[in-house]
């Protein structure tokens, strides 16, 4: 399959993970590897790697084994600084801003995060898994929202109308023009508007290339 990736899976629940491993497979993917804990996940991408078999992209849990806080979220940072080719994509059961941040405050490449709710919405989680496995994103709705509140409160998003704030919402869930268009109920050509004032407006200038996209919602972690 053209769009089959080779996933690892980092969950303590079994029948969560076993549940995640089906998703996938039914859906033409390749579950290399399922792990409980956080010091397994990072053992386990080394080892493929250095077989020169390294998964596509990891689905791990924030909080794993042995203390249950940020176990998760610490092997996917690290992850993302050994192994920047690898897609990451954590699974939450809460918006924990602290944790978000670490994890998107690198590379604007290959990564999301979403709640944990949002797998039983099946299509957009295999759909998310892919593009994060191919180099996008993929940001639950509730983490962007949270996320733009925070860059409200420090006046980066100041200049944006309220169109160009939702419009910029949509993009961070990685959302295509023509998917925003939709949504939206507007035309392509009022979307590529819209995501040209973002852009000019936040100063992300052409040679930022396709990162734009991301560096629009990521620019208030620099500030």
């Amino acid at each position: 399959m053209e769009d089959r990736v080779r996933v690892v899976i980092a969950e303590d629940s079994v029948l969560l993970r076993e549940g995640l491993t089906r998703l996938l497979t039914d859906r033409g993917h390749e579950v290399v590897a399922g792990v409980g804990d956080g010091e397994a996940l990072v053992e386990t991408v080394a080892k493929l790697a250095a077989e020169g078999a390294a998964p596509d992209v990891v689905v791990a849990d924030v909080r794993m084994p042995p203390t249950h806080t940020d176990e998760g979220v610490r092997a996917a940072v690290t992850l993302r600084k050994d192994h920047p080719g690898i897609g990451v994509l954590v699974l939450s059961q809460y918006v924990e801003e602290r944790y978000a941040t670490e994890l998107l405050a690198g590379s604007s490449t290959g990564v999301g995060y979403l709640l944990k709710d949002r797998v039983a919405e099946v299509r957009e989680f295999v759909d998310a898994v892919v593009r994060v496995a191919r180099g996008g994103t993929a940001l639950d709705p509730e983490v962007v929202q949270q996320l733009l509140g925070r860059s409200r409160k420090q006046d980066v998003l100041a200049g944006l109308t309220p169109r160009e704030r939702e419009v910029l919402g949509l993009m961070a869930e990685g959302r295509t023009n023509s998917a925003i268009a939709r949504q939206l109920v507007v035309s392509d050509g009022a979307v590529e508007k819209h995501v040209s004032n973002i852009f000019l407006k936040l100063g992300l200038s052409p040679s930022d290339g396709d990162h734009r996209r991301v560096l629009a919602v990521l620019t208030y972690l620099e500030s």
